[in-house]
């Protein structure tokens, strides 16, 4: 069966029940925005309640997805698995993992040490179950070329990487190393691929779009990965990889230009953890290198991540409002024989 029809096949039987994956981006894009102003606090002395704002935000929206797509995936059987081999959604399944990898790395330094050291412990191994699936489905050729996207990024980079950052939290290094070691191999393999995909493939739907950042995300994470297990000053490993983070962020500046083409829709938020795991590590890299004026540069960057993703939190809740608010106008509307000539704005 090929790509496409595999897509509509999946897409027709789960999407009646399960709560899209992609929203699992809200929590993610949160947690990131949570570990930049962790970082600011150690680097800058800034205020932890940011932080714990947001952990707390992404903490309260990942058990409340979580909760909604077990209980539509308990009337389907076999959905995850269906989700996992979606050509589309597939990817996004590593999202469920990473957020819970770094929601308990923050609280095992912050609260109970052992209690979420388990956890983090037990979301780590859910997420590598999870990636293997991924992986596993992908080269035994089920996939077609055309289908792949960038956000196939998050689960075979990114995720080596959080998970990276995840057990360095912990105290476990060794293994921390080890996963560091897996996110390089994939970081290669799938900037070919992917690369490859998008020079001579289709052009991205809109949906997908913003998608493209996942290629900052890969390496954002590969970095912070990377200086958190190596604290002190830089060395040349993170030297080089640091210099491939700035081509990335000089190429999204480039696309600028089309991504504000693009309609406002719940898919902004795939742009969050992007812009937040990069503000994160700047800090960091800031505060290690320490040039001269580093405080201020500290504090812009920090300002510039935590307004935009509040400009998406707002927008999200304003669109969300008005889709409710036309939907109910149009259900009045058919109750009393009148035609309705409204419109929604999209919010998927």
């Amino acid at each position: 069966m090929s790509a496409r029809r595999g897509h509509r096949g999946v897409e027709s039987a789960s999407t009646r029940w399960r709560l899209p994956l992609t929203l699992f981006g809200m929590p993610l894009g949160l947690a990131g925005l949570g570990g930049a102003w962790s970082a600011a606090a150690i680097a800058v002395n800034a205020p932890t309640w940011p932080a714990e704002i947001c952990y707390g935000m992404s903490a309260a929206l990942w058990l409340t997805y979580v909760a909604l797509y077990l209980h539509g995936g308990i009337r389907t059987r076999g959905a995850f698995g269906d989700d996992l081999r979606h050509p589309f959604s597939g990817p996004f399944a590593s999202v469920i993992p990473l957020v819970a990898v770094l929601l308990s790395a923050h609280y095992s330094t912050t609260y109970s040490f052992t209690v979420f050291a388990w956890i983090c412990g037990a979301a780590t191994a859910a997420l590598a179950v999870v990636v293997a699936q991924l992986i596993a489905h992908w080269i035994s050729g089920a996939i077609d070329l055309h289908a792949i996207h960038p956000g196939y990024y998050i689960p075979a980079v990114a995720g080596p990487f959080i998970a990276s950052i995840g057990l360095s939290a912990i105290g476990q290094h060794s293994l921390a190393t080890a996963a560091i070691g897996a996110g390089l191999f994939f970081w290669v393999a799938m900037t070919a691929i992917v690369t490859v995909r998008m020079l001579i493939g289709e052009r991205l739907p809109d949906a997908l779009r913003p998608a493209m950042t996942a290629f900052v995300a890969g390496t954002a994470t590969a970095n912070l990965a990377w200086i958190i297990a190596h604290p002190g000053p830089p060395d040349q490993a993170q030297e080089l990889m640091t210099g491939v983070l700035v081509l990335m962020l000089l190429v999204q500046g480039a696309l600028i230009g089309e991504y504000r083409t693009l309609t406002f829709s719940a898919g902004w938020w795939i742009f969050t953890f992007p812009l937040a795991s990069t503000t994160n590590y700047a800090i960091r890299w800031f505060n290690a290198v320490r040039p001269p004026g580093w405080k201020t540069y500290v504090w812009v960057v920090l300002a510039g991540a935590t307004m935009f993703i509040l400009y998406v939190a707002a927008r999200t809740v304003e669109t969300t409002v008005r889709t409710r608010v036309g939907r109910q106008q149009r259900r009045i509307l058919r109750s009393i024989g009148q035609p309705d000539t409204s419109t929604d704005s999209p919010t998927t």
